[in-house]
């Protein structure tokens, strides 16, 4: 597609600028873009989130990676110093993991720009080191390239999953939540069984999510020790937020 191809010039040609690398770290291919990371290849599968009640709804669109090993390129072959820029100067890991996310959301952006709908957002994961390590204006620089491809913030859906590893960071990370919707991205809080008993109904006060989405993997525990009745309230003060 031209259109894309446009976009990923514009974005090789900005991180070029940006990190004085002279690597271009975007590729399409097939129609669908790709980024290269190290020894990998990152691309985007992009599954459509249905309504309960009608599945013929689609209502967003939620970003997966799909990872595969970096096979050498003939572009890769025109530009030695390519393999020199991959491996040079190792970063501190939280650095590395704010490269990696940023990279991987513009792939899904790009990807996701032919479907793109402002009734039917993307659905992005984000690590929550990534929040932990920016420590104010999140969302900013993602926000400028959201802007470039015409979009606007809200066809975006920021996604965090809510587990007890990082239970003492909470607040960093609930500040970090803030940020993002205050830019106008949307938020979508992701829990599992065991958060679920302690700290959901709490974080859904406080972080007023536009998406709640809940582990399959645990559905049959839900239905022991009463836990029906805590999901209930759980559900029931979701819809109280957006009606």
């Amino acid at each position: 597609m031209i259109f894309l191809q446009k976009y990923v010039d514009y974005f090789n040609d900005r991180l070029e600028q940006e990190f004085e690398t002279g690597f271009s770290p975007f590729m399409l291919t097939a129609d669908e873009v790709y980024g290269l990371f190290g020894p990998i290849r990152i691309g985007s599968h992009l599954e459509p989130i249905r309504k309960t009640l009608d599945c013929t709804q689609v209502i967003a669109h939620l970003a997966k990676q799909c990872i595969s090993p970096l096979k050498p390129q003939r572009t890769l072959i025109q530009e030695p110093d390519n393999s020199e820029v991959l491996h040079a100067q190792p970063r501190p890991s939280y650095e590395s993991i704010i490269n990696l996310d940023r990279l991987t959301r513009a792939v899904h952006l790009l990807n996701y720009l032919p479907h793109a709908d402002p009734d039917k957002p993307l659905i992005l994961d984000v690590d929550p080191r990534h929040i932990l390590a920016i420590k104010e204006d999140h969302g900013a620089y993602f926000e400028e390239m959201i802007i470039k491809c015409g979009l606007k913030t809200s066809n975006i859906a920021i996604s965090l999953l809510i587990d007890d590893v990082y239970v003492r960071f909470y607040s960093a990370l609930l500040k970090g939540l803030d940020n993002y919707q205050r830019r106008g991205y949307r938020v979508a809080l992701q829990f599992d069984y065991p958060v679920l008993e302690n700290t959901a109904l709490e974080l859904l006060s406080r972080v007023a999510p536009d998406y709640v989405a809940l582990s399959a993997d645990y559905l049959e525990q839900i239905h022991e020790k009463g836990m029906l009745a805590q999901l209930n309230q759980f559900t029931d003060l979701v819809a109280s937020m957006h009606s």
